[in-house]
């Protein structure tokens, strides 16, 4: 049993072995970083198809590895078996049903979205949208907003990292000593990011999905025979659930099985969360970095794969429970957000714990590169090109990304250190509400231009304004701060729901209502230069040959 003990009681706080574990493990990614930029190597990285899409020719299993890695982020492994801990299956549980509903909607949809960009050459969903409405107000407020609800995602990601390395003994009481490794896995994070593109988080996803199926496995297997089996996991969450809650004794900690009252919560939760996740940049470039049509649906049906991992890590919470896990930070205070680290530290060997954590630390990396990597092709083509300088090139428009990928990463980082980590789940959710309200100008003109570009417009401006405040009057019960949770009571049902379901109807409505007022004035409606042929196009197109041939002879300057 010794084995099992943490290594910190012999190492004043620092786990040495397991930290030397992460580190081994931190470094090999990193170094596969740099090398992503010769595999597979294109004649020129100048430019963003081949920088921030990988050229568009990564295979099912490059794909399928890339998307599990940009999906399945540090907050599968830190924030949902923290809410299913501190709160329960409410709370933590939806993300399964989620991307369980997921990929039949995906299946649909994306594999038009990656035609009509293939054969335009379009690299953000933004770039689409101007194509489709001809409008560049709508083009860039789908930019705006996939950037804004980016941002808190890369913060999650770093406060994944910053859970591994407080749980690890890494810290202290000052700025340098407590910061100072998240900063180094930043720095390392940005220049190989900067310098190899899409290609470093394909690469490195391969380890990183390796390690996540190994450290669930076990951890399912092992931990739950050290803690009475899963019945008594389940009897100790139920009775935690059951307890009074701290903040407000008249009701229970938790919730165990969802309630009648709580219905209409869970499954706004679930159904909005899989309406939004592949509206955000990030999973949109790693879908367009596919190499044909097919491999989008080859994926979205081999995908559900990660969401029965996903269901047994989120179990994981539980399993905490019944372990008496105590997830305390270094600053003496309790902190939800360490639990699964914790966990791993207090039951496994050392050195499987460190395994475990570079699984959480490598798990954050991934996603954090696309994401940035997401974020800088939108800024790029849709706010630089489209509203600054419209001459740009291909080589003009890689630099500009590599740039901004830089300072997207380093203002996740500020956010990360300036805000509330008990609230990861909630910046993640906002930023959910946010990307929801793109859903209409996006997915419903990859079959219809009914909607006047004007009407989605002002659905998405009454969507975000409604959002963003009913979001922010929602308090949180412990700290008193807003931005407290993303649910509240949905008018004229009166039942408690998810924000951004309720923002995402109110969007609707409008859109429908003001395109019906505006179609009947005969306001222009902006012209579309897409064809019904091209939502159908697949790689051997000869227009989509055509396309790449010119966009090659852009960047290379050959005639």
């Amino acid at each position: 049993m010794s084995t099992l003990l943490p290594a910190a009681t012999d190492t004043g706080g620092v786990n040495g072995v397991a930290l030397t574990v992460l580190i081994v493990l931190f470094a090999l990614v990193t170094v596969m970083g740099f090398w992503a930029t010769r595999w597979r190597q294109a004649d020129s990285m100048e430019s963003l198809d081949e920088w921030g899409l990988g050229g568009r020719r990564f295979g099912t299993w490059v794909t399928w590895f890339l998307l599990g890695g940009d999906l399945y982020t540090a907050y599968t492994f830190v924030a949902v078996p923290a809410a299913m801990f501190a709160l329960g299956s409410v709370a933590g549980f939806f993300a399964v049903p989620y991307t369980i509903v997921l990929y039949p909607i995906i299946f649909i949809f994306m594999a038009r979205l990656w035609s009509v960009s293939h054969r335009h050459g379009y690299v953000t969903p933004a770039d689409f949208v101007k194509g489709r409405y001809g409008s560049r107000s709508l083009s860039l407020a789908v930019s705006v907003t996939g950037i804004l609800a980016t941002m808190p995602y890369i913060a999650l990601q770093l406060v994944g990292i910053q859970a591994v390395l407080e749980v690890a003994g890494v810290g202290g009481e000052s700025l340098l000593a407590k910061d100072l490794p998240l900063f180094v896995a930043f720095a390392l994070l940005a220049a190989y990011t900067y310098s190899s593109g899409l290609r470093a988080p394909a690469v490195i996803a391969f380890v990183k999905d390796a390690l996540i199926y190994l450290v669930i496995i076990v951890a399912v297997i092992y931990l739950p025979s050290k803690v009475g089996g899963w019945d008594n996991v389940f009897s100790a969450a139920e009775a935690k659930m059951a307890k009074p809650s701290a903040a407000d004794p008249s009701k229970p900690t938790g919730a165990f099985i969802p309630n009648s009252q709580q219905y209409w919560a869970y499954a706004t939760l679930a159904f909005g969360s899989a309406l939004a996740l592949f509206m955000y940049p990030h999973s949109i470039t790693a879908t367009l970095s596919s190499s044909t049509r097919n491999t989008i649906r080859r994926n979205a049906s081999i995908l559900p794969a990660y969401s029965f991992v996903l269901g047994l890590l989120a179990l994981l919470g539980w399993v905490a429970i019944a372990a008496g896990t105590k997830p305390i930070g270094l600053d003496g205070k309790p902190n939800a957000q360490l639990v699964i680290p914790q966990l791993f530290e207090d039951m496994f060997p050392s050195w499987f714990a460190g395994v475990a954590f570079a699984a959480v630390a490598i798990g954050a990396l991934v996603p954090a590169a696309i994401m940035s990597i997401a974020a800088a092709n939108t800024f790029t083509r849709n706010i630089y090109r489209d509203w600054l300088k419209p001459d740009a090139t291909h080589a003009q428009e890689a630099k500009i990304g590599k740039l901004v990928s830089l300072l997207v990463k380093a203002f996740a980082l500020i956010f990360v250190l300036t805000l509330d980590k008990q609230n990861a789940i909630n910046f993640q959710l906002l930023g959910g509400i946010w990307i929801l309200q793109t859903f209409p100008a996006i997915v419903a003109g990859l079959y219809t231009r009914w909607f006047h570009r004007w009407a989605l417009l002002a659905g998405w401006a009454v969507g975000m304004v409604y959002g963003t405040i009913t979001a922010y009057n929602v308090i949180n019960p412990v700290t008193k701060g807003h931005f407290g949770g993303s649910l509240d009571m949905i008018p004229m049902i009166g039942k408690m729901g998810y924000i951004g379901m309720t923002a995402f109807a109110l969007n609707l409505v409008i859109a429908v209502v003001v395109t019906v007022v505006l179609n009947a004035l005969k306001v222009d409606p902006g012209k579309d230069e897409t064809i019904k042929g091209d939502y159908f196009a697949d790689a051997d197109d000869p227009r989509v040959e055509k396309n790449v041939s010119m966009d090659a002879h852009l960047t290379t300057g050959t005639p």
